[in-house]
C-alpha cells in the first residue's frame, strides 16, 4: 500500500470552493477541496515500455490550485478519471529500467502528456506530426481518460508515494542538477513550448502578465531563447517584480498602473470607454497572459492592432473579445510542451543562476492543507514554487516561517 492524496468527485466542496473571495481562499480551500490523503494499492503497469517511479520531489501548479478552488472550465471534465492523484511537476527515481540508458535508480523527470505512444493507440494525426500535446486520443486507449499524469486514475500522480509512466515520457537530470531545481523543468518546459508557438522578430516589445511561476519561466525563455526587445513584466507584489527583474526583465508595473505604465513606455494612447475599463491604441507587439485568471481581458487592452496575444496561463474567467475583433489580433494559445526538444531545453534552462530559491519549501504528504495554503499564498508570501517529498519529512523556508504565519489575506499571484 501506498501513501497518496487523491482527488475524488464532490460537486458540491468544488462548488463551495468556487463561491469563496480570493482573500479567503488561501486559509479554507484547503478544507473545502475535495482532496483526501488515502492508504490504497500502488498503480500497475498498463503494459509494456511502463515502468515504476518513486517521486523525489512534486511540485504544486496553478493548475492544480484552480482545480482545488473550483476554477477549472467544465471543457476539460471529459479528458480525466476519477478518482486520481493530482502532481504533473515529478522528479523521480527510477524503480524499473526504462532502456535507453535508464538503469533501475536514475533520476528523471516526467512528460506529462499522454499521447498515443503511451496509450497503445494510433497515432492519431497530431501525434503522426509530432504534436503529441495536441493528441487527440487522450480518452482512448489502454489508460482511462487524462490529459496528462496527475489527472489519469491509472497513472497514478506526483502527489504520492508511487506512480506509473511511459518509458517516452521519461528525460534524464544531470547529476550536476539539485531535484529543487529539475522539480521546475516540466514548467519550464511549457514556457519553452509558449515561446515557440510565435514568431518573436528582434526587438520585439513584449509584456508579461502575471508573475507567478509561468510567468517567471516564462520571461527567462524569452530572454534566453528569442532575440527579444525590452520585456515589461505586470506583477503585483514586490518579491515578483524583483524576481522577474533578475530573470531578464526590462521593467516591472504594479497590475493598477498597467494602463499608464504601457502608454508611456509604447507611445500609445489611452481611451476609457463610459463603461468597463480602458485600453491602449497603440500598445505591445506580443503580450503573454499568463495569470489564468483576468489577465486575458488584460492582455488584449495592452496589444497594439495586429499584435499577438499568447494564451499560456490556463483560463479561468470570461473576457471581452471586442479588441481581437476590432483590432485584428492573433491569438495564440500554448499547452504543456512538444516533447523531447523542449524538456532538454527546459532542463538546461534550470540551472539558470537566477532560479536560486524558487524552490523554497517542501512539505510531506501529511502535511498537504499547509503546502495549499502556503501555494495559495505565494505571490505575498514572497515564494515562487512549493513541492512535496512524497517520500520524507518536512523542509521550511530559510526564515523559518510555517504558514501559520503567512498573510492568509492574499489573493493568488
Amino acid at each position: 500500500m501506498i501513501l497518496a492524496l487523491e482527488y475524488h468527485r464532490s460537486p458540491a466542496r468544488y462548488l463551495a470552493a468556487a463561491r469563496l473571495p480570493g482573500r479567503l481562499r488561501p486559509a479554507a480551500v484547503p478544507s473545502l477541496a475535495p482532496l483526501r490523503l488515502t492508504s490504497k494499492p500502488p498503480p500497475g503497469k498498463p503494459g509494456p515500455g511502463w515502468v515504476r517511479l518513486r517521486p523525489v520531489l512534486s511540485g504544486i501548479c496553478g493548475s492544480d490550485l484552480a482545480m482545488a478552488a473550483g476554477k477549472v472550465s467544465p471543457y476539460l471534465a471529459p479528458l480525466t478519471s476519477m478518482p486520481f492523484v493530482p502532481g504533473h511537476e515529478v522528479v523521480a527515481e527510477l524503480m524499473d529500467d526504462a532502456g535507453d540508458g535508464m538503469p533501475t535508480g536514475t533520476r528523471v523527470v516526467l512528460d506529462p502528456v499522454l499521447p498515443c505512444r503511451a496509450r497503445g493507440t494510433g497515432p492519431c494525426p497530431p501525434c503522426a506530426e509530432g504534436n503529441e500535446n495536441r493528441c487527440d486520443h487522450v480518452n482512448a486507449g489502454r489508460i482511462s481518460s487524462g490529459l496528462q499524469t496527475g489527472f489519469c486514475a491509472d497513472t497514478g500522480g506526483g502527489w504520492s508515494e508511487r506512480l506509473v509512466a511511459h518509458r517516452t515520457q521519461l528525460h534524464r537530470v544531470p547529476e550536476s542538477l539539485a531535484s529543487e531545481r529539475a522539480v521546475l523543468a516540466e514548467p519550464l518546459a511549457c514556457a519553452v513550448r509558449s515561446v515557440r508557438r510565435i514568431d518573436v522578430p528582434r526587438g520585439t516589445s513584449i509584456v508579461v502578465v502575471g508573475a507567478g511561476t509561468v510567468g517567471l519561466l516564462t520571461v527567462l525563455a524569452l530572454r534566453e531563447l528569442t532575440p527579444a526587445g525590452p520585456i515589461t513584466v505586470i506583477a503585483r507584489h514586490a518579491g515578483q517584480r524583483r524576481r522577474a527583474r533578475a530573470l531578464g526583465a526590462t521593467e516591472t508595473i504594479d497590475p493598477s498602473a498597467a494602463l499608464r505604465g504601457l502608454r508611456r513606455i509604447t507611445g500609445g494612447s489611452l481611451v476609457r470607454p463610459e463603461l468597463g475599463p480602458g485600453y491602449l491604441l497603440g500598445g505591445a507587439d506580443i503580450v503573454v497572459e499568463c495569470t489564468g485568471g483576468e489577465g486575458l481581458d488584460t492582455a488584449l487592452r495592452l496589444v497594439r492592432a495586429g499584435g499577438t496575444v499568447l494564451l499560456s496561463g490556463m483560463p479561468s474567467k470570461p473576457a471581452d473579445l471586442t479588441p481581437a475583433w476590432y483590432r485584428e489580433l492573433n491569438i495564440v494559445g500554448s499547452y504543456a510542451s512538444r516533447g523531447a526538444d523542449d524538456f532538454q531545453a527546459a532542463i538546461d534552462l534550470a540551472s539558470h543562476d537566477a532560479l536560486d530559491g524558487f524552490v523554497d519549501s517542501v512539505y510531506p504528504l501529511t502535511r498537504w492543507r499547509d503546502a495549499l495554503s502556503h501555494a495559495l499564498s505565494a505571490g505575498r508570501s514572497g515564494s515562487v514554487k512549493i513541492a512535496f517529498d512524497p517520500q520524507n519529512g518536512d523542509r521550511r523556508p530559510p526564515n523559518g516561517d510555517t504558514p501559520d504565519h503567512l498573510d492568509r489575506e492574499g489573493a493568488v499571484g
